[in-house]
């Protein structure tokens, strides 16, 4: 298959910058990309952010039945013209589609190499339905890769490192040099894949309230545990906070990047029973 910058002249396009496109071509790694989805033939894979179709057609060698989803309608032109088998193309964006319902199965896997201002919208997105998301192997910046594969409690964690972890096996497996890309990122780039685990790491009674605890926590670092967690008024009052950091057995001068995944979910079973 032709380089990117080679399509994008055939076609006569140029990468859109607003858009965050940044075309990986290296047909080494775009194979390793496909090979850590492990993906079995006849298998549904959604891929976000197809662009000009170079992970599309490795993922389609795998037999695997693939919905390519990309919002550029100039892009999408490119990769109807491929019509490459197995292979439906989707217009849309990859921050909205439901997942389950656009591959018509109950499980799947998600690939994508995502433009790096959707990358925390799709996250969220792949939590809110990982009752579908079998696997999810990804192309993210490498700093943004990192924040979500240090175990929750270290200092460099953060809200979607706790949320991910819950439910996912988040491990880093490779990066990927800038200079692999057309146009060329001004960062590094890393492939991180979550399994979805057989159950949560820790007890939680509402999806929704440990959510809200982990933001609480993590709101504002430079302040204590139950200061920080003040920020959200809805979630309880601030005697509620101390009788539920108290029924958990942490310490409200903590910081909240200090909390251990049963920790947080320990304050949501707390705040749960208060009610």
């Amino acid at each position: 298959m032709a380089s990117p910058r080679q399509l994008l002249q055939q076609h006569g396009l140029r990468p859109k910058q607003s858009w965050g496109q940044n075309f990986l071509g290296d047909p080494d790694v775009l194979r390793r990309i496909a090979a850590e989805a492990e993906l079995r033939p006849g298998e549904p894979v959604i891929e976000l952010g197809a662009g000009l179709g170079h992970l599309t057609r490795e993922l389609a060698a795998t037999g695997a039945r693939v919905v390519a989803v990309e919002r550029d309608r100039d892009l999408v032109q490119v990769l109807e013209s491929e019509r490459l088998p197995g292979v439906r193309v989707v217009a849309a964006n990859a921050a909205d589609v439901r997942f389950a319902e656009l591959a018509g199965a109950e499980e799947l896997t998600v690939v994508g190499n995502l433009p790096y201002h959707l990358t925390s919208p799709i996250l969220f997105e792949i939590l809110d339905q990982r009752t579908s998301v079998r696997c999810a192997v990804l192309t993210l910046q490498q700093e943004v890769v990192e924040r979500i594969a240090t175990p929750v409690g270290q200092r460099e964690a953060g809200v979607l490192s706790a949320l991910l972890q819950l439910y996912f096996e988040v491990e880093r497996l490779f990066d990927v040099p800038a200079r692999l890309f057309h146009p060329p990122p001004k960062v590094g780039s890393a492939v991180v894949r979550l399994r979805r685990l057989p159950r949560p790491r820790a007890e939680v009674r509402s999806d929704d309230r440990f959510r809200r605890v982990v933001k609480a926590a993590f709101a504002q670092r430079r302040k204590t545990l139950l200061n920080s967690m003040r920020s959200d008024a809805a979630l309880a009052t601030p005697e509620q906070l101390s009788r539920a950091l108290a029924r958990a057995g942490i310490d409200p001068g903590r910081r909240g990047e200090t909390l251990t995944l049963e920790e947080l979910a320990a304050i949501e079973r707390a705040l749960a029973e208060l009610e």
